[in-house]
């Protein structure tokens, strides 16, 4: 039964039809057969058998003769109509019955092989067509029906993937501007503060120029804090779009560059650095410039919130290059995958000193990459961010 099940059409109509007309035409000859037998025990009831018999044996030899058909006068109404019954069977039976063994046939193949993929598939569009993808297409033979369904349900499969997708962008748009707003709220207030105390103050010289100095300060670190956020923001905007660039990168050389970073960073914080790269003979396939940049995003982050000092791990194989970063500070207090969010700061202070975007953009970069970021807490204190990236060609 399988294999008549995953039968094509074209041979599946072939058989149906072929046990069609087999069947068509023993029943009909069956039919032709009782028909010519009722009709001749009716006529047998109106000949003179005596002279039926004498003919039979005439000259002393025995003669298959058929049964004289009587006069339809002779004959009582019933038995007309038995006897024209039977002869229209005789004569149409073939047609009649050959129509009809074809009609069942297409029938019983639509049943079989149409009907149920067909109801499927007009199930499935008005559901896709209400936008309503949580459904499944369960029809799994393997003729060209469940080519079709398996290919509907892979479109259905996709076209979810990409509301998926879509969704996600759309809430990330919406936090997006959300976070745009309160980012860019926050300075603005400040400076409207400092204006108007300026203006009030000022001019009655209630506050001395020591005082006016320091509210200035305190507005150009503001503006900067803006100068750094549309930086930012203009980043963000390039990501999905800046295409990897894939060069050649060794062990040796990243290792030269890290410490280059690293010399700027303990200095800038006053904090120590400790770094680990095996020097590998492999060489591994990537973009550089985005692989520097998200180190820069995980030290940046890890000397801010270092207690005295941070350690770097570097990785670097054929397929795949992973950089460790750690530091003895107090880990995330946090669920530690909102780190990743936009705009993300654990300590509300930090939004003086940074916008939040330097894990969002690590993680889109490692992703892009075809890799990821991880996030944990160590054992003892402090947090340990993982960048892996695959090779690219």
């Amino acid at each position: 039964m399988d294999k008549i099940k995953n039968l094509s059409l074209r041979k599946t109509i072939v058989l149906y039809m072929l046990v069609s007309l087999i069947v068509s035409f023993y029943l009909s000859a069956l039919i032709m057969r009782i028909a010519d037998t009722i009709q001749d025990d009716i006529w047998w009831k109106y000949v003179d058998q005596e002279k039926y018999f004498k003919m039979a044996e005439g000259d002393g030899r025995k003669y298959l003769t058929d049964v004289p058909r009587p006069n339809s006068y002779k004959m009582t109404t019933f038995d007309h109509l038995a006897s024209e019954i039977c002869d229209f069977l005789q004569t149409f039976t073939v047609l009649i019955v050959s129509v009809i063994g074809n009609l069942i046939a297409v029938f019983l193949f639509y049943k079989h092989k149409l009907k149920h993929p067909i109801e499927e598939l007009e199930l499935a569009s008005q559901q896709v067509g209400r936008n309503n993808l949580d459904f499944h297409i369960t029809y799994e033979n393997k003729d060209e029906m469940g080519k079709l369904c398996r290919e509907f349900e892979r479109m259905r499969e996709q076209l979810a993937e990409n509301n998926h997708k879509l969704w996600e962008m759309i809430e990330e748009e919406k936090a997006l501007r959300a976070a745009i707003a309160h980012d860019i709220r926050s300075p603005l207030s400040v400076l409207a503060g400092y204006q108007e105390m300026l203006s009030e103050y000022l001019p009655e010289e209630e506050i001395d120029i020591v005082q006016a100095l320091d509210m200035v300060n305190e507005s150009k670190k503001q503006i900067k804090r803006m100068d750094t956020f549309v930086e930012t923001m203009r980043k963000i905007s390039s990501l999905d779009t800046r295409e990897l660039v894939a060069e050649e990168i060794t062990s040796k050389r990243l290792e030269i560059d890290l410490r280059a970073e690293l010399n700027v960073f303990e200095k800038a914080f006053g904090k120590g650095c400790e770094l680990e790269c095996l020097e590998t003979a492999e060489k591994f396939s990537g973009d550089k410039e985005v692989i520097l940049e998200v180190i820069e995003n995980l030290l940046s982050n890890a000397f801010r919130y270092a207690k005295t000092k941070v350690k770097i791990e570097v990785l670097l194989a054929y397929s795949e290059l992973q950089i460790r970063v750690k530091d003895d500070g107090v880990g995330f207090t946090a669920d530690k995958q909102k780190a990743t969010e936009l705009f993300y700061q654990q300590n509300v202070k930090d939004s003086l000193k940074h916008s939040g975007m330097g894990m969002y953009i690590s993680r889109l970069y490692c992703e892009k990459h075809g890799g990821q970021l991880l996030i944990e807490n160590e054992k003892q204190n402090g947090a340990v961010i993982t960048a892996i990236f695959h090779r690219i060609a």
